[in-house]
């Protein structure tokens, strides 16, 4: 059977060879260059900050936040590939370009959305599996399984078991990335019908983009919704390589896995409460305060109140503070700007916002808290809210859905360009005790 003509597959391996090339010329001449020098706090503290991996499709700036081949959020919602109504940009799009570094046009997003629906197809095997599980099964325990059961269909798997040579990696990968990311909504949809609508299935809908058919897979047929499964897919893409999912996907990627086994793993991370999860927290936290204070629409010095009480007791603000970012998130600002637009009046997100007023003033006379500003859990799960899902124990596998586009993107860019196994080296407490009291000055 002669291979289908695929224009982002071709583009993607010209890239990728030149820069393979390019870096190996690099390496050879200058390799030996120092990039950064590594402290004992770094050591002991998660190796927070230490340059150590390359990460091509997106990259953060602690002032700009997240920038996706050099893009803004801002940027992408006007230049990228938009929605039947032109409201808000494809994740198609976005994937596009994370993959080869170009803004693509819109017939190019559209082919992808119908590739896409082509490689769709969820073997019933993976259902079945999904169906022997209690349904009370946490959402992303069934995400992960499903998608570990669908290794048995992985490319690269089959053609590395036949033999082929380290320079096809690239491409059994790219297939492999490319029939993942087409049926994860599938999958996901699946799980939330299943678990909390009496498994009532609603079937797919193959004349609309990949977002749009998502939410219409999830049960919400709304415009507004599908605008918002494509922003929130399309802003949640990616955070450059170092957080938990991506850095576990990369690493586990590292070791030749199937990109099936590396997003399994990557999704595995995403379920923490330090980070994917933290979206649920946030919801769960606002209604608790309102159920506490007793209205739907407290005062902003109510607020303050209760978020003084929460830091009081020892805990933290869900959805307040980064990592990195030193400014207000974009994805935050992101989600504000599309809720003025579709639902400025919700209470929910009215609460949202006079957060968003009171919470970084007070983190700031802490002194404790480099940033003080809101991240992109902040607002997610109240616009979900605004349209009825308020199934909080799903909101992470959309995150996950979404995240799957930047680092299997990257993992194409990892085995294109041929990065080794990732394997840093560990030190014993003793040892690190005994360094720093002897080197220290």
């Amino acid at each position: 059977m002669p291979e289908r003509k695929d224009p982002l597959k071709k583009k993607f391996y010209e890239k990728s060879s030149k820069l393979k090339t390019s870096l190996k010329a690099l390496m050879k001449e200058k390799g030996a260059t120092i990039v950064d020098q590594v402290q004992a706090a770094q050591v002991y503290g998660g190796a927070r900050g230490i340059k150590m991996m390359l990460w091509e499709t997106s990259a953060l700036d602690p002032i700009e936040g997240i920038r996706f081949r050099g893009y803004s959020i801002p940027q992408l919602r006007e230049k990228l590939p938009t929605g039947p109504d032109g409201k808000e940009p494809m994740p198609e799009g976005l994937f596009w370009l994370m993959l080869v570094d170009e803004i693509p046009t819109q017939k190019q997003a559209e082919w992808l959305s119908k590739e896409w629906r082509r490689r769709s197809k969820v073997p019933n095997y993976v259902y079945a599996a999904l169906n022997r599980l209690p349904v009370d099964t946490h959402p992303m325990t069934q995400f992960t399984i499903a998608i570990n059961a669908m290794q048995s269909e992985s490319v690269f798997q089959q053609r590395y078991d036949e033999g082929m040579g380290k320079d096809e990696y690239w491409d059994a990968t790219y297939e492999d990335v490319m029939n993942l990311i087409a049926k994860l909504p599938h999958v996901a949809a699946y799980i939330y019908r299943r678990s909390f609508f009496n498994k009532d299935i609603i079937k797919a809908d193959r004349t609309l983009d990949w977002a749009g058919n998502f939410a219409h897979m999830l049960g919400y047929e709304g415009e507004d919704f599908k605008n918002l499964m494509r922003l929130y897919l399309t802003i949640h893409a990616d955070h450059e390589g170092g957080n938990a999912s991506a850095h576990t996907t990369h690493l586990v990627g590292s070791t030749l896995s199937s990109a099936y086994l590396s997003l399994a793993a990557g999704i595995n991370a995403l379920a923490g409460p330090l980070h994917g999860l933290a979206n649920q927290e946030v919801i769960g936290w606002i209604f608790n305060m309102l159920e506490d204070l007793g209205t739907q629409k407290p005062s902003t010095e109510q607020i303050a109140n209760y978020v003084q009480e929460t830091l009081d007791s020892g805990r933290v603000v869900p959805g307040y503070g980064h990592a990195v970012l030193r400014q207000p998130d974009p994805r935050f600002m992101a989600q504000k700007r599309f809720a003025e637009r579709n639902c400025p009046n919700d209470d929910i997100v009215q609460v949202v916002w006079k957060v968003f007023e009171v919470v970084p003033p007070i983190l700031e006379k802490l002194g404790k808290v480099k940033n003080p500003w809101p991240n992109v859990d902040a607002h997610s799960g109240a616009l979900l809210v605004h349209y009825g899902f308020n199934q909080y124990n799903f909101y992470t596998v959309l995150f996950g859905v979404s995240r799957a586009l930047g680092v299997l993107a990257n993992l194409c860019w990892s085995r294109a360009l041929g990065l080794a196994l990732e394997r840093p080296k560990s030190v014993t407490s003793e040892w690190l005790t005994n360094y720093i009291n002897e080197n220290a000055k």
